[in-house]
């Protein structure tokens, strides 16, 4: 047998009915009999370790989107509007950590500034990344 691999996109339209195993076989079967049918070659190990790389540094963005948004929803809960952006809800996260935002109770105060706290690690990993 000559292993080769498919793109997944390219088989969807052979399947005839819903999602079975059998189904997807006879899909590939079809498929891989047809002339303008393009593979895909493997992968080298290099290859998968640079793209492990890249989906690592999507999720360490995500993560980091992630906790902006929830400083700014929480402090929009006491009437505070924040910019969008990064520098933004560090620069304010800041201010609340040296106590200049009376508005805010101590106990959001100190949540806001773990949040801070966690954003400053997951941009460090994601510097670290960036250098690789």
């Amino acid at each position: 047998h000559d292993v080769r691999l498919m793109p997944p996109a390219y088989v969807k339209p052979y399947v005839k009915r819903g999602k079975t195993d059998a189904n997807d076989a006879a899909a590939i079967c079809e498929a891989v009999t047809r002339p303008s049918m393009r593979f895909v070659p493997v992968k080298s190990t290099e290859q998968q370790a640079a793209l492990a790389l890249h989906r690592t540094r999507d999720l360490l963005v995500k993560q980091r989107t992630q906790l902006v948004n929830m400083i700014r929803g929480l402090l929009a809960e006491f009437g505070i509007e924040m910019a969008r952006g990064l520098r933004h809800a560090l620069e304010l996260a800041a201010r609340l950590s040296a106590g200049d935002a009376a508005e805010v109770p101590s106990l959001a105060q100190r949540v806001v500034t773990g949040l801070a706290d966690q954003i400053g690690a997951v941009q460090i990993q994601l510097t670290r990344l960036e250098k690789e």
